[in-house]
């Protein structure tokens, strides 16, 4: 892990009126670090997902990134087709919903590949080579390539939309409950695949979910969020095994009764 942060957040604010999305929050994340963000509905975690990914725009606060080429860039300082690109390229999203992630109306292989072509490849065969790669990657036979995604499973799609956001080599990739509304066997074999990918190929991740096996599982770090702000942070088996704020130990002590 080196010394500069891929990412840098400082006092980030987002206010809806007079009602607080997130408030004040502070951190830095390195190249190779997954951060887990926790809380329950309404703490405010995907507020804050959606303003450090670009989303959503802070009322207050600075969301910095280390850029390939000018290194650290203000992201709501850049031009829109600055930022456009990076997210193109440099970062990805993985919507809970894979739908909201995927085209429908495309096969597989296209959903891959038109993420190639955003960033110039324009070579079909390819394109077409990188897309049967990155499906034996999620483990999604190359038989279906052709195929659309509303003829695949809950679990499939959202492997899909997993290697439709990784085939461009992202350095960070946002993750909004990237487990929820599966069953739980198709949950593990998700997390695992996850787990492997982040490691293999040394992705920093920001990981938000209401899952704090979820956290465990695929997070260095751990942020706790209620009304807005960050309540305790620290490395996540400290966070979920001495938990020190009482909101924490409520979290754990729900979760150890269930």
């Amino acid at each position: 892990m080196t010394d500069t942060p891929l990412l840098r957040i400082e006092d980030l604010t987002v206010m809806y009126g007079n009602r607080v999305g997130c408030r004040s929050v502070d951190f830095d994340l390195y190249p190779g670090e997954v951060l887990g963000i926790v809380g329950e509905s309404g703490s405010g975690k995907t507020t804050l997902l959606n303003a450090v990914s670009g989303r959503l725009a802070p009322t207050a606060g600075t969301v910095r990134y280390a850029t390939r080429a000018d290194g650290p860039r203000d992201l709501f300082a850049m031009t829109e087709p600055e930022r456009r690109f990076l997210m193109r390229t440099d970062w990805a999203f993985v919507h809970q919903n894979p739908r909201d992630g995927l085209r429908m109306a495309v096969s597989a292989g296209a959903n891959i590949g038109e993420r190639l072509m955003g960033v110039g490849a324009r070579h079909y065969g390819d394109i077409r080579g990188a897309a049967l790669d990155w499906l034996g990657k999620v483990e999604i036979a190359g038989e279906r390539i052709d195929d659309l995604p509303r003829t695949f499973s809950g679990g499939m799609q959202q492997r899909l939309q997993i290697a439709r956001n990784l085939v461009t080599g992202p350095r960070l990739v946002f993750m909004d409950e990237p487990t929820g509304g599966l069953d739980v066997s198709v949950q593990a074999r998700l997390l695992d695949l996850l787990r492997e990918l982040v490691a293999d190929l040394g992705l920093a991740a920001v990981v938000v979910t209401h899952d704090l096996a979820v956290a465990r599982l695929l997070s260095h770090r751990l942020m706790v969020m209620r009304d807005g702000g960050v309540v305790e942070s620290g490395l996540t088996d400290q966070v979920l095994d001495d938990p020190q704020h009482p909101y924490t130990q409520l979290l754990v002590s729900s979760v150890l009764q269930v």
